[in-house]
């Protein structure tokens, strides 16, 4: 307020700026195995449901899903505030297009309709108990490079001994990768990105870098850095 007048400024609640979370989640046909599917979209499930209690404070979690099989990715979920979000479960079947799912996700962090320059630092979680069945090192090198993109949070777990750790590496760098050796660390993963993801939204510097668990034989939580 300024010459003791009232502006349009001094009475105007400031919207919330999104804090996109994309997930890339494999659903070719492996994942229908042990349990693994059946994991997932549980945990998707939970983690929207967490993210839709949140209050907006000056961050509102916005939720992307993208699912990968056959041979391309597709828009599960559009990117959209948690609260908006109607989950349906996925299926499983089908090859590994990782190429596909990355060269999808740079092209909506780039977008700025999609994500506007006022968002915070993306969070991009890759989840995937395969081998890459398509041409993925230009899209990953494209996403890398991308001066948006490239400046996202990018977290990956490896589900199963079949998972390629050397790719998922290469995606999120050797601190942001994790095995789930079970669908039970699936599970426990995706409460550790809800828990962080939460926590940055409530922070007053929302794009701090987060540092992942450990996912041992304890509850893996010890060692957050919120």
């Amino acid at each position: 307020m300024s010459s003791g007048r009232l502006t349009l400024k001094d009475i105007t609640v400031a919207a919330p700026r999104p804090l996109p979370v994309l997930l890339l989640l494999d659903v070719s046909g492996s994942m229908a195995e042990d349990g693994k599917l059946a994991a997932l979209n549980t945990a998707v499930r939970d983690m929207l449901h967490a993210f839709a209690q949140e209050q907006a404070g000056g961050a509102e979690i916005h939720v992307a899903v993208l699912a990968f099989s056959g041979r391309e990715a597709r828009v599960h979920v559009p990117l959209k505030p948690a609260r908006d979000v109607k989950f349906e479960a996925l299926d499983a079947k089908g090859h590994t297009p990782l190429g596909s799912v990355l060269t999808l996700t740079t092209r909506i962090l780039d977008n700025r309709n999609l994500v506007p320059g006022r968002a915070y630092r993306p969070t991009v979680v890759l989840v995937s108990d395969g081998v890459p069945t398509d041409e993925w090192e230009a899209p990953l090198e494209g996403l890398l490079t991308s001066p948006r993109a490239s400046k996202a949070v990018r977290l990956a777990l490896a589900v199963g001994e079949d998972a390629d750790l050397k790719v998922l590496t290469r995606f999120a760098g050797e601190d942001h990768v994790r095995r789930a050796a079970e669908a039970r660390q699936l599970r426990r993963f995706f409460r550790f990105v809800t828990m962080s993801v939460t926590a940055r939204s409530r922070s007053a510097t929302p794009d701090q870098v987060v540092t992942l668990p450990d996912l041992g034989a304890d509850d893996g939580f010890d060692d957050l850095d919120l």
